[in-house]
């Protein structure tokens, strides 16, 4: 009989922990939630401590906690709740295993701590590869954790790939890594048609059930270019062994092609349920909840290059990504403030690469080996980028 898993959930009010907590709610037998964390939906979070019961619960401030303790007691739940970064790396580094799913920067500090501390991770948080990839790398061998991909295209290659892939691509007989991308709710639109998208039509994924941040991402196909820096990181691949595809019906995950012309694939519903299932339970497998494909009724599946002259985050990305060092640390830094100045309707849909660009060739780089020159980076970039922001602002006919 397998053994019950403690399990934390960092992030569990978002889309990814929600997914990791219905795939957990099917399998009592299995799993123990020991922590879940969450940022600003205080309700949400107490609905989830009274239906999973875990040990602690950690908010970022002293209010929310004020409020969650409130609404915990009401309701009659134990869970004790603990308040700020320090008890974030804290609850990350007790469980087994940890879904890391805090969207941005500001997950990759209790990542590592789940790392240091030798444990399953399950890493959904991209960031934390885009920013400190070589550091997180040598973190998982030299504390011996086990890390195990939740973003579908990376997930697919695990599956895809033998167990010893941390050798090299070349080692495996491996040719190249095909990561599929649904192109977004834009794929077809015009630069002109570009410049007038509103942040309501950018959340509205054709295919996915996604937060706001990731879905601007995946419009912008800025998401595509930080699972390539990952998917470098992740398989020990260099950036021309890898290549990006256009695959707007979102049923082959990705794909990676061997030596011998042998191409595997991984196909399935979009649904996350299916890779963190995968991961939760690997190498076993066990029920998402996700019905499987039904191949009669599928239509045609279809692929094509992207277009990097509408959508240039994606060519940014492989450019950071192959330049190195703390370029890929200002890069997603850059994105963060203008994706979210967008979402505030402070800046244009074609502004947001417009501002990664000018931060890309204005920050200083480093060598990305030691973290607080990673943080350093990634401060320098916020600030940059929130200044041209505002200019852009203040400008005539512009804001």
């Amino acid at each position: 009989m397998t053994a019950v898993q403690s399990l934390t959930v960092l992030g569990a009010t978002g889309s990814i922990g929600r997914s990791t907590l219905d795939v957990v709610a099917r399998h009592p037998d299995r799993y123990r939630v020991h922590a879940l964390t969450a940022f600003h939906r205080v309700a949400d979070l107490a609905q989830l401590c009274q239906q999973f019961q875990p040990r602690h619960a950690v908010v970022p401030t002293q209010d929310a906690a004020t409020q969650l303790r409130a609404l915990l007691v009401a309701s009659g739940t134990h869970t004790s709740v603990l308040v700020g970064e320090a008890a974030l790396a804290q609850v990350a580094a007790e469980a087994d295993t940890v879904m890391a799913a805090i969207v941005g920067a500001a997950g990759l500090l209790p990542t590592l701590a789940a790392v240091k501390a030798g444990r399953r991770v399950l890493l959904a948080n991209k960031e934390a590869l885009v920013m400190s990839g070589a550091l997180f790398m040598r973190a998982v061998r030299e504390h011996g954790a086990t890390l195990l991909p939740i973003d579908s295209e990376h997930n697919a290659i695990f599956q895809c790939l033998p167990a010893s892939h941390a050798q090299g691509l070349a080692a495996i007989g491996v040719d190249k890594l095909l990561l599929t991308a649904s192109g977004g709710p834009f794929r077809e639109f015009s630069l002109e048609q570009l410049r007038t998208v509103t942040p309501a039509q950018a959340v509205k994924h054709p295919n996915w059930s996604m937060g706001q941040k990731i879905s601007v991402d995946s419009a912008t196909l800025m998401n595509k270019g930080l699972e390539f820096i990952e998917a470098c990181w992740l398989f020990a691949a260099r950036p021309d062994q890898i290549e990006v595809v256009v695959h707007p019906q979102s049923v082959i995950h990705s794909m990676v092609c061997y030596a011998d012309g042998s191409v595997l694939a991984q196909m399935g519903q979009p649904d996350m349920r299916t890779p963190i299932a995968h991961a939760l339970a690997w190498p076993e497998r066990i029920k998402s909840g996700v019905p499987a494909l039904d191949f009669a009724t599928l239509s045609s599946l279809t692929f094509s290059a992207p277009d990097l002259a509408r959508f240039p985050c994606l060519r940014l990305a492989q450019e950071a990504m192959a330049a190195g060092g703390t370029h890929p640390a200002i890069l997603n830094a850059a994105n963060e403030v203008a994706v979210a100045a967008f979402l505030a309707g402070e800046l244009d849909f074609l502004g947001i690469p417009r501002v990664i660009e000018q931060v890309l060739r204005e920050i200083p780089v480093s060598d990305g080996e030691e973290l607080a020159t990673i943080l350093a980076a990634d401060e320098a970039a916020r600030l940059l980028a929130s200044t041209l922001i505002t200019q852009h602002m203040s400008q005539p006919g512009e804001g």
